[in-house]
């Protein structure tokens, strides 16, 4: 039988273990709910891409600022890690310092997919369906496009769904794939908790 997840349950365990939306939510299935036996199904399956540092919490970590055009735009992010000793360390800062200037330069809406507000997504949708309807296609073809734009659309948004701007120096990875090399490198969980970007004369 089926049982409902939340999104804050799916998000939870995909901070702890870096498996994907799908994965953590049929983990939470099979787990009946439960997020320590979830991450067991996740170990099992070698779906957890960090099984072992997922079940640490990131606590430590740091701030990064970045500020550019002459002032005008500016961003911080908190990333976090471990240990202190791991968020001290010139790897580390250099991460936070690159997702701060992506932010200050990319201006994403949300860290994760679990972030996206259902009002923010069904608004998005309603523009795309009345998009693909003008189009003349039967309506099978029709949610497909819908699809594939809405996925894209979430890669726009989405922090981690990014590529770091600096494309040619980070060999076109995402920012979750920056991410997890980070936490491959340092051996810790690395979680980006949040962020907020300043534009003078912005909202």
């Amino acid at each position: 039988m089926s049982i409902a997840i939340s999104a804050q349950d799916v998000k939870s365990l995909r901070e702890r273990t870096g498996a994907g939306i799908m994965d953590a939510k049929a983990a939470l299935q099979e787990a009946g709910g439960d997020i320590d036996k979830a991450i067991d199904v996740l170990r099992v399956k070698g779906q957890a891409s960090a099984a072992k540092r997922g079940e640490r919490v990131a606590t430590e970590g740091i701030v990064a600022s970045y500020i550019h055009a002459g002032g005008r735009i500016g961003a911080l992010v908190e990333v976090d890690c471990e240990t202190d000793f791991v968020a001290r360390t010139d790897e580390f800062q250099a991460f936070a310092r690159e997702v701060a200037m992506h932010v200050a330069a990319s201006n994403p809406q949300f860290v994760s997919r679990d972030d996206v507000d259902d009002e923010a997504k069904e608004a998005e949708l309603r523009v795309l369906r009345e998009q693909a309807a003008t189009e003349g296609k039967p309506e099978n073809v029709q949610e497909k496009i819908v699809e594939g734009r809405l996925s894209k659309w979430l890669e726009d948004v989405v922090l981690l769904d990014q590529k770091h701007v600096n494309e040619d120096k980070h060999e076109s990875k995402t920012i979750g794939e920056l991410r997890t090399q980070l936490a491959a490198n340092t051996g810790e969980n690395v979680v980006i908790r949040r962020f907020a970007r300043f534009q003078v004369g912005g909202e």
